[in-house]
């Protein structure tokens, strides 16, 4: 069986790959809403909350995951770019929860592609730092393992 998780890494950035059996619509809706993104961000045991979200250009999603021991990690995304149904960019990053992003972790810069075809549609995760050891770093910090462990929690609910 063919692997479903693809990635490259490539200087100072992260590509990652999957494809689902799932319209283009539903896939899209699944990163867009943050009423879906809760049900399957966070890699299990972990919950996704978000806090509150504006999918539009200098909007911002605002969320954190929560641990099984109650343990809390905040995070932002801010909307840079949106160009419906195909793709859009932001910047990520860690932050306190009124969304002032922390001083001692980096942010990166996201773009998420969506292209369909018959067999369904597949979504590419270009992942920016700022330099290689930053990468570095959030590869050692399991960020791989953890997106991967989401986006089969996104397969798991798009078959239902």
């Amino acid at each position: 069986m063919e692997k479903k998780f693809k990635y490259q890494i490539k200087e100072r950035e992260v590509v990652i790959t999957r494809k689902f059996e799932a319209s283009h619509t539903k896939v899209w809706n699944s990163f867009t809403e943050s009423k879906i993104l809760d049900k399957w961000w966070a890699p299990k045991p972990w919950k996704c909350h978000t806090k509150e979200q504006e999918f539009k250009v200098a909007g911002r999603w605002l969320y954190y995951m929560q641990g099984p021991n109650g343990e809390t990690h905040w995070s932002y995304l801010n909307y840079t770019s949106i160009d419906p149904q195909n793709y859009f960019t932001g910047i990520d990053g860690f932050c306190d929860e009124q969304g002032v992003p922390s001083k001692d972790q980096p942010s990166s810069e996201w773009r998420i592609e969506f292209t369909s075809d018959q067999d369904g549609c597949s979504v590419t995760s270009t992942c920016k730092f700022e330099n290689e050891d930053i990468l570095k770093s959030y590869l050692d910090m399991g960020f791989l393992e953890g997106y991967e462990m989401g986006l089969n929690n996104l397969e798991e609910f798009l078959k239902n």
